[in-house]
């Protein structure tokens, strides 16, 4: 195992491994190319999307990615497709504009705004996985140019009973200003792991 794999499993372990995640939704959706903004070091989607732009200011990820060939060697050993992998690397801040062409799936975890910062690069009917940490989910469903299309509920998608998602237990509507503000997901009726929306406009 060379370096880079070993410091992927290490931060692997420590974020909790999202593998399983990434290959649901890129054998439901029959992803292509993806855009992960705020990725840090979390190469697991390359195991399953042959084309992955990774996104991240942070200097622990220019370093890691500086060496790109240790990193192709890991996930030519371990993907789980065919096609050639092909991995970009920008060290830069996601909200910046980007040199890169529409992608079938945006990625957001943990690293803010994401799914707004980035729709631009998303395609038509192309997918945006998220959770709501930060509240990136509740924007993404305020949003008229998405349509949320399932739920990540232990480790399966669910399309069933959508409409009951981002509901309060009481009634109130979703106050969007705030949730910007305090960089939150409001409490909600039913939480999901992770959203999935397509974008519709």
């Amino acid at each position: 195992m060379n370096d880079k794999a070993y410091e992927y499993q290490a931060y692997n372990d420590k974020i909790g491994d999202r593998r399983d995640l990434y290959k649901l939704v890129a054998k439901t959706f029959n992803i292509k190319t993806a855009l992960y903004p705020g990725s840090f070091i979390d190469i697991g989607p390359s195991l399953f999307i042959p084309k992955v732009i990774y996104v991240d200011h942070f200097k622990g990820a220019i370093k890691y990615f500086r060496d790109l060939q240790k990193v192709y060697t890991f996930i030519n050993e371990e993907k789980d497709y065919l096609e050639s992998s092909e991995i970009l690397f920008y060290g830069m801040d996601y909200q910046e504009e980007l040199p890169i062409k529409d992608v079938d799936l945006i990625i957001s975890q943990f690293a803010g705004f994401v799914g707004q910062a980035t729709k631009r690069y998303l395609k038509q009917d192309g997918i945006l996985l998220c959770n709501d940490s930060h509240g990136d989910a509740t924007l993404a469903f305020c949003d008229d140019e998405f349509e949320l299309v399932g739920v990540v509920i232990s480790g399966e998608i669910s399309t069933s009973n959508l409409d009951e998602y981002f509901k309060f237990k009481r009634q109130g509507k979703i106050n969007v200003e705030e949730v910007r503000e305090k960089m939150k997901g409001p409490k909600y009726k039913l939480q999901a792991a992770n959203y999935l929306f397509k974008k519709i406009r």
